[in-house]
């Protein structure tokens, strides 16, 4: 299935296509380079996507082998509901006692 476009382009190029790739063609010569371009757009953003994965993985990977944040997530994951909503609290009514 084919599309009909009313595109702008300068002069120049109109007539360099023209002279170049020839009036009949010009449709099929775009839609070519367009093609390529995004193609091209599209590897960059796959690109993109697999160095992200890369470092977050990394990181990951870092996190996990970070004895010290293993040692306060297992705190973390050991404190009660409770425990958390205590400190909540401890944390507010000192900040409150500080701004007064």
């Amino acid at each position: 299935m084919t599309r009909t476009l009313s595109i702008a382009i300068k002069e120049n190029t109109y007539q360099d296509l023209k002279q170049k790739i020839g009036v009949g063609k010009i449709s099929s010569f775009v839609n070519k380079a367009v093609e390529k371009e995004l193609s091209e757009l599209e590897k960059k953003e796959q690109q993109q996507r697999e160095e992200l994965r890369q470092k977050l993985i990394t990181g990951y990977k870092a996190n996990a082998r970070n004895k010290r944040l293993q040692k306060e997530l297992k705190i973390l994951e050991e404190m009660s509901l409770e425990d958390v909503s205590k400190i909540s609290q401890r944390s507010k009514k000192k900040s409150d006692e500080q701004k007064n």
